[in-house]
């Protein structure tokens, strides 16, 4: 098993078809197993292979009211799949006489399956022993570092505003894709003459990143906040990404032609993604506070609660929309809730009135989540806008012994931003960290 690891691990040797569709087989089967056994655990349904053949909408309609836990297990588990599915396909196109780059292709829907197909029944190509890279006599000069981080560079930033600009989603194809492919061709251009280090590498990926990031920035296409939240994701997918530039290079496949055509995978990856493939799910995030007092006492807190004196945590300071008041107008159902945050307010009806036990109320209006960090006044990215939806909420007091209350806050919202299972992580804790700073105020307000 270790061996077998090994095998889909690295870019050691060339793979024929038979061991493709072999060894792609596998893949396919360990994948199947592992997602269908999330799912079952989460939710109890039975995830069958047609699910996969469904529509998007069809097959997210099924996760509804899955656990906070499902979406990012799902994702964690699919990466080592998808690096096993790049290292053989990279393999199996030089052992077919092809391009290793035509591997971006594994980034577009419905291209990707057909590249599978054309490489399974490929035959090999005769061997054409390529004569190792010779050791540079010299240092590598500083331009060739500096052309793979400024082409980098210039690649991130583009496919941001091909992305977001063009196509108004934050894809896959933007997080996904666009990271390894950034990767790829610092690798590949660093390593093509001047064979190094996978270190110098990685050093020249990451200020590739930080010079993408700072673009954004500086021209106000970005705050700081999200593009530092977005770099957990991105960095590691681009070192995955300079692992195969350099492994190209390095197998003497040093033309640059097929490496720049294959950066057209990038925008075509964006046009064929499903359109609105996320956002499809409720999530619930739930915070609880025990608080030192009867329910009939708890409850005309929650219903308006005064304004919230205590100093911000450093995650609100930073910018992160913090709760401040609550008003009531009106009575009942049908009454108005505003909750008042740092960004503006959240207009909610009530839809359910149970005193002393329940307040739930939809959300109609919702002010951006964050404020960016940014030396310019009117930085308000696309994601600020309706990308993170708040949809309903709800205060539930549970009686416990002691006369003691069980106070629980439920929020429920949807999320239009790819991979949802890591955005989801961050919207689960801010949500979290919201739902404390209310809940710790009123356990004050009533102790």
């Amino acid at each position: 098993m270790i061996g077998l690891f090994r095998f889909w691990w690295t870019f050691s040797d060339r793979v024929d078809a038979s061991a493709y569709r072999a060894h792609g087989l596998a893949l396919v089967l360990v994948k199947y197993g592992g997602d269908a056994a999330l799912v079952a655990l989460g939710t109890g349904l039975l995830w069958s292979p047609l699910d996969y053949l469904s529509s998007v909408p069809r097959v997210f309609a099924q996760l509804q009211g899955a656990p906070a836990w499902l979406f990012p297990a799902l994702a964690i588990w699919t990466l080592p799949f998808f690096w096993a599915g790049i290292t053989l396909t990279v393999r199996r196109a030089i052992d077919a006489g092809r391009s290793p780059w035509w591997t971006m292709l594994f980034f577009v829907p419905i291209l990707n399956y057909g590249l599978m197909l054309v490489l399974a029944v490929l035959p090999s190509a005769p061997r054409r022993e390529r004569p190792a890279p010779a050791e540079p006599s010299q240092p590598r000069p500083s331009w060739t570092t500096s052309i793979g981080v400024i082409a980098a560079a210039m690649v991130g930033a583009g496919m941001m505003i091909i992305s977001v600009s063009v196509f108004k989603e934050y894809s896959l194809a933007l997080f996904f894709g666009t990271p390894f492919a950034m990767g790829a061709i610092a690798g590949f251009l660093m390593n093509r003459q001047y064979p190094g280090e996978y270190l110098d590498t990685v050093k020249a990926t990451s200020i590739a990143f930080l010079l993408a990031a700072g673009l954004m920035f500086v021209v106000a296409a970005e705050g700081a906040i999200c593009l530092l939240m977005a770099m957990p994701l991105v960095l590691p997918v681009g070192m995955l990404g300079a692992y195969m530039g350099r492994a190209i290079a390095l197998r003497g496949e040093q033309s640059m032609p097929p490496a720049l055509f294959a950066l057209l995978a990038l925008p075509v990856a964006s046009a064929l993604e499903p359109s609105h493939a996320t956002g499809r799910v409720l999530h619930e995030v739930v915070t609880l506070v025990e608080i030192q007092a009867a329910p009939e006492r708890v409850w005309p807190h929650v219903v308006a609660f005064q304004p919230i004196t205590e100093p911000l945590d450093l995650i609100f300071r930073l910018g992160i929309a913090a709760p401040q008041s609550a008003r009531l107008d009106g009575q009942g159902v049908g009454a108005t809730r505003y909750c008042e945050f740092s960004t503006g307010a959240f207009v909610e009806p009530i839809t359910a009135w149970e005193p002393a036990r329940r307040l739930a109320f939809d959300v109609v209006r919702s002010p951006s989540p964050l404020r960016e960090l940014s030396p310019y006044s009117n930085v308000s990215p696309p994601h600020l806008d309706g990308y993170l939806r708040s949809r309903r909420g709800e205060f539930r007091l549970v009686p416990l012994p002691g006369g003691r209350t069980r106070l629980e806050g439920h929020t429920w919202y949807e999320l239009e931003m790819a991979p949802e299972g890591y955005w989801q992580l961050l919207s689960d804790y801010l949500i979290h960290r919201i739902h404390d700073r209310v809940l710790d105020h009123i356990k004050r307000e009533v102790e």
